[in-house]
Order: C-alpha cells, then structure tokens, then sequence
C-alpha cells in the first residue's frame, strides 16, 4: 500500500509561483499531478516514471511547470511558475504501480488528499 502525502499550496497573485510537494512510501512506477476545479473533471497536469524516463506535460502547462523528484524517488515536486488565475484548483498527487494513461485518473491506483491552490488576478 502506497500512502501519498502533498504539501505546499496556498494562495499567490498571478504571475506568482509556487511548489507542490507529494512524499511517497511503497514502489511506485510512474506518479503524477492532477488537478481539479469546481465543476470541473480531473485532469492530468504533468507526470513522470519513477526512473525519469518519461516525463508528460499537459498543453496548458507546458513552459510553465516543471514537474521532478528527488534522487531518493520519494518526493515528486511540481514547481508552478507564471501562474494564471485558470490554475486555481485542488491539485492531487496520484501515483500508480503499472502503466498506463497520463491523464485518466482511472489508471491511478494510488491517490494523495489533495492541496489548494488558487491564483487571483
């Protein structure tokens, strides 16, 4: 059993940045951040494989976020830079023990309790 554990969302004007943070225990195989805003479904925002083979970006994010971890491979980081107020959402760290999509959540078995962030105008 993987436990996730997120920290470092809050609330940042836009243009602002901030880190998310997701500590992991157990084998995982590749993890990701999602995120979700009221009304609206999960979506996969940027991932990679435990062995940083392959890392993913959603379209919305790309040159924006920087999604890594650390050489222990037991904390994925997400560094979010020239934030925008459509960032606003509950952001989840998911990882998963085999392969799969990088944005359905269905092919996560693994989920963290989720972080807030929300970038005002």
């Amino acid at each position: 059993q993987v436990q996730l554990v997120e920290s470092g969302g809050g609330s940042v004007q836009a243009g602002g940045s901030l880190r998310l943070a997701c500590e992991a225990s157990g084998y995982i195989y590749r993890w990701a951040w999602f995120r979700q805003a009221p009304g609206q479904e999960r979506e996969g925002v940027a991932g990679m494989l435990s062995n940083g083979a392959t890392i993913f970006y959603d379209e919305p994010v790309k040159g924006r976020f920087t999604v890594f971890q650390d050489n222990a491979k037991t904390t994925l980081y997400l560094q979010m830079n020239s934030l925008k107020p459509e960032d606003t959402a509950m952001y989840y760290c998911a990882a998963s023990s085999y392969g799969g999509s990088w944005t359905r959540p269905v092919d996560f078995n693994y989920w963290g309790q989720g972080t807030q962030v929300t970038v005002s105008s």
